[in-house]
């Protein structure tokens, strides 16, 4: 390799969002990635802000590996899963250091696909992997733009056979998606990038 010739750094995140179906859906995701994972991973579901949520203890009992509510402030780390409280944008800085916020709504939900990958995008730029899995609505396709025109590496579900096709269908439209997987390969294809050097 000669001296001008760049190495991209490895991937150092995931950044996963869901809407409707996405319990099943994220279930399914978190359940095929093994203990070990060389990155976090921050998960956006859209949640009835009205009610206290459980998503965290029942994706834990899908997952080997750990699942929490994020926390503002929080520090990230390889091979555990931080879900977006109920009503709270959840973003990520340079640092891995997470904040909560409760900025005004985006496509009328908090948390936001969109704040969540644009973040990730800032953040981490080509070291970024962001997966759009089922829902309704758009919310993401302008998120994974951001990661798109930053580098970073782009998983959307397949619409025809996402159990609601509407966010998935909208991330495709965008153009920027480089990989559009059945559910149950998506988390293989994670898996395959976060473990293989770059050339």
């Amino acid at each position: 390799m000669t001296a001008d010739q760049h190495v991209p750094d490895p991937y150092a995140i995931v950044a996963v969002a869901a809407s409707a179906g996405g319990i099943r859906g994220l279930g399914v995701f978190l359940g095929s990635l093994a203990p070990g994972l060389r990155v976090p991973v921050l998960v956006v579901q859209h949640l009835d802000r009205r009610h206290r949520s459980f998503i965290a203890e029942i994706l834990g009992r899908k997952s080997s590996l750990p699942v929490k509510l994020a926390e503002d402030r929080e520090h990230v780390e390889a091979g555990t899963v931080y879900v977006a409280p109920p009503d709270r944008h959840l973003l990520v800085g340079p640092e891995g250091v997470l904040t909560l916020s409760s900025d005004a709504l985006v496509h009328f939900v908090r948390p936001s696909a969109d704040r969540l990958f644009e973040s990730v995008a800032d953040a981490y730029g080509p070291r970024a992997i962001a997966c759009v899995l089922t829902g309704t609505g758009v919310d993401g396709a302008t998120g994974v733009l951001a990661v798109k025109s930053h580098g970073g590496t782009v998983i959307a579900e397949d619409p025809q056979t996402a159990e609601f096709r509407g966010m998935p269908e909208a991330a495709v439209q965008t153009g920027a998606v480089d990989f559009v997987l059945p559910l149950d390969e998506i988390a293989a294809a994670v898996r395959g990038l976060t473990e293989t050097k770059r050339q």
